[in-house]
């Protein structure tokens, strides 16, 4: 970005995904405690398990879809539990390739995805419906 271009909209964020890695046993217990308790406390759409690698993603993983709002008590939340796991956040603009490689947020150890996998434009994805009814506070 140039001193003359003008910044970026937040209106350009449609949503945010998560994506919580793990390799082996120990991770994967680790991962599926962070499920459950990410259930108990937010309102976000918890994806399927990913035991192998998948599109952009090098490593195991699970996919948490969250709308704007949520960002700010999920991610510190995040952050404060992942217990060594690798997460990758990123936004969900209208450019897939530069959500996942410039403009994520990584929790844990940064880990490499597959950008030639991405493309450069798509519709921006909203969050997606919630399949968790949280009991508990953050």
């Amino acid at each position: 970005m140039n001193e003359k271009s003008s910044p970026r909209q937040l209106a350009e964020i449609a949503s945010y995904h998560a994506h919580i890695y793990y390799a082996g046993q120990p991770e994967r217990q680790h991962a599926e405690w962070l499920r459950l308790r990410i259930a108990e406390r937010f309102r976000v759409r918890l994806g399927n398990w990913r035991d192998e690698p998948v599109g952009p993603h090098q490593q195991a993983m699970y996919q948490v879809s969250f709308a704007n709002a949520v960002f700010a008590t999920l991610v510190p939340w995040l952050m404060l539990n992942h217990g060594g796991l690798s997460i990758l956040i990123h936004p969900n603009t209208t450019n897939p390739k530069r959500d996942h490689t410039v403009d994520p947020v990584w929790i844990g150890k940064a880990l490499g995805v597959h950008e030639e996998v991405l493309g450069d434009e798509d519709e921006a994805e909203e969050a997606l419906e919630v399949n968790t009814e949280p009991t508990l506070g953050a």
